[in-house]
């Protein structure tokens, strides 16, 4: 089995299981604050390499999305905001391409791309799909201000997490 396949399927099962078991539970019980969540599961999508095919990085946004519902009992949520998340990352890569254009083999990581890159890159996705999923959650703007609170409080607690595995782990492919 390839090196970078082992690589995203553990990288899939951890960050599912710190998001169902871990991160889940991470503001139960605040009821006056109900605005804090992380999450961190997008980071799959975000990190998959670059020659990924596209309906494979949806269908992949799909399956861990679908897996995120099982344990937040939330059927669609997570999966329709982590397929938004899987169309988008390509566009965005797009946006994003350097002059040189990428090496194809690489995942987008800091180690790769660099910290200014990845910091950009990855807040947009990350601010996409977690505004995505709050204004599913709701299904309605009228509480456009709960969803950008919402938001902005878990985009920035998410990023933190995400940049402290990014700099601890720091995964190559």
């Amino acid at each position: 089995m390839n090196n970078v396949i082992v690589v995203n399927v553990l990288r899939f099962l951890g960050l599912l299981l710190l998001q169902g078991l871990v991160f889940k539970n991470i503001g139960v019980g605040w009821e006056n604050f109900p605005y804090l969540h992380i999450i961190v599961f997008p980071l799959s999508i975000i990190l998959l390499p670059l020659r990924t095919p596209r309906l494979l990085v949806i269908f992949l946004g799909f399956v861990i999305g679908l897996s995120v519902d099982f344990f937040y009992d939330t059927l669609g949520v997570h999966a329709s905001a982590a397929v938004f998340t899987a169309f988008a990352r390509s566009l965005i890569l797009k946006m994003m391409e350097p002059r040189g254009a990428y090496n194809m083999s690489y995942s987008p990581t800091i180690a790769r791309m660099g910290l200014g890159w990845f910091v950009q890159y990855a807040s947009i996705l990350m601010f996409a799909h977690i505004f995505f999923y709050y204004s599913v959650e709701a299904f309605t703007f009228v509480y456009i201000v709960d969803i950008l609170i919402k938001t902005f409080v878990s985009f920035l607690a998410s990023m933190v997490f995400i940049m402290i595995f990014q700099l601890l782990l720091n995964p190559l492919d």
